[in-house]
C-alpha cells in the first residue's frame, strides 16, 4: 500500500509558525508562559483564516510593540512601576489585545471579507493604544484625564498627552498601511484603530477600576499594589481592569472597521 500525505492547510502552517513565534517571544521575555500559550492559539487562528495578510498584521502589532517597549525601558520602568504596566505579557493581556482579532480571522472563512477588515481594525486599535502608552510614558509629559482634563499620573488609564495621541494615530495608520498592501480597506481600518483607542481612554477614565494605595499614598490599578499593601476603591467598577478595557477597545475597532468596509 502506498501512503500519500494530505496537503498542508493554512491552519497546519499557522500552528507551526505560531509555535516558533510564541517560543521566541517567551525566550525574549516578551511573553510569560501563559502569554505564549495564548499567543499560540491567536497565531494559529490568524494564519488559518487570513494566511499571509493576517500574519503580517499580527507580526506588525507584536514586533512594533516589543520594539517600542525596549526603547527607554529603564525610564519607563521607573515611571510605571507603581502602576504595574511593566514586564512580560500574560495570557489575559494577549487575549485582550488579540482575542477579538482571532475570532474575526476565523469568521473570514464564512466568506464575508468584512471580517478581514474587522480583524485589522481590532489590531489597529491595539496598536494605537500600545504605541500611545509606550511613547507617552517615554516622553513624560503630564497626562490629563480625557474626561475632566485634570492632571493624572503617568501610565494611569484615561490619561492623554499630545505625544501619546499622535502616537495612537501613527499606530492606526501603520496597521492600515500594511492591511492596504494586502488589498484591505485603508480608511475603515484606520478609523477602527483611532476609535478603539479613544474608547480605551474614555473607559479608562470612567468605568475602569482606579484604586488608592495608603502605603505609597498614590492612585494605582492593582490589588494589592506592587508594594504589597491592600488598596481601596476610588472610582469605576472593581471587576473592570485594564485587560477588560483593552478587549472592549479592540472589539470597538473591529466593529467600526466592519461597519465601514465594503
Amino acid at each position: 500500500m502506498r501512503l500519500t500525505l494530505a496537503p498542508l492547510t493554512n491552519f497546519d502552517i499557522g500552528l507551526v509558525a505560531a509555535v516558533l513565534v510564541s517560543f521566541a517571544a517567551y525566550r525574549a521575555r516578551a511573553l510569560d508562559g501563559s502569554g505564549a500559550l495564548a499567543a499560540f492559539f491567536v497565531g494559529t487562528a490568524t494564519f488559518g483564516g487570513l494566511d499571509l495578510a493576517g500574519a503580517a498584521i499580527l507580526l506588525a502589532f507584536f514586533l512594533s510593540s516589543v520594539a517600542l517597549s525596549r526603547v527607554g525601558r529603564a525610564v519607563k520602568r521607573e515611571r510605571l512601576r507603581d502602576i504595574g504596566k511593566t514586564g512580560a505579557r500574560d495570557a489575559a493581556q494577549v487575549i485582550a489585545n488579540g482575542g477579538v482579532a482571532a475570532v474575526c480571522a476565523v469568521l473570514v472563512l464564512r466568506g464575508d471579507t468584512r471580517y478581514a477588515a474587522a480583524f485589522a481594525g481590532a489590531f489597529a486599535a491595539a496598536t494605537a493604544d500600545t504605541w500611545g502608552t509606550e511613547i507617552g510614558a517615554l516622553v513624560g509629559a503630564t497626562p490629563r484625564s480625557i474626561l475632566t482634563w485634570r492632571p493624572v499620573a503617568i501610565g494611569l488609564s484615561g490619561g492623554v498627552t499630545l505625544a501619546g495621541t499622535l502616537a495612537e494615530f501613527a499606530g492606526a495608520l501603520f496597521i492600515g498601511a500594511i492591511a492596504f498592501h494586502f488589498d484591505l480597506p485603508f480608511w475603515p481600518i484606520v478609523a477602527g484603530g483611532v476609535t478603539g483607542a479613544l474608547v480605551d481612554s474614555v473607559l479608562g477614565a470612567s468605568l475602569q477600576s482606579l484604586r488608592w494605595c495608603p502605603q505609597c499614598r498614590r492612585p494605582c490599578e492593582l490589588e494589592p499594589h506592587v508594594c504589597g499593601a491592600n488598596t481601596t476603591q476610588l472610582r469605576g467598577l472593581s471587576w473592570i481592569g485594564n485587560d477588560a478595557v483593552n478587549l472592549a477597545a479592540t472589539a470597538c475597532g473591529a466593529a467600526v472597521a466592519f461597519a465601514l468596509a465594503r
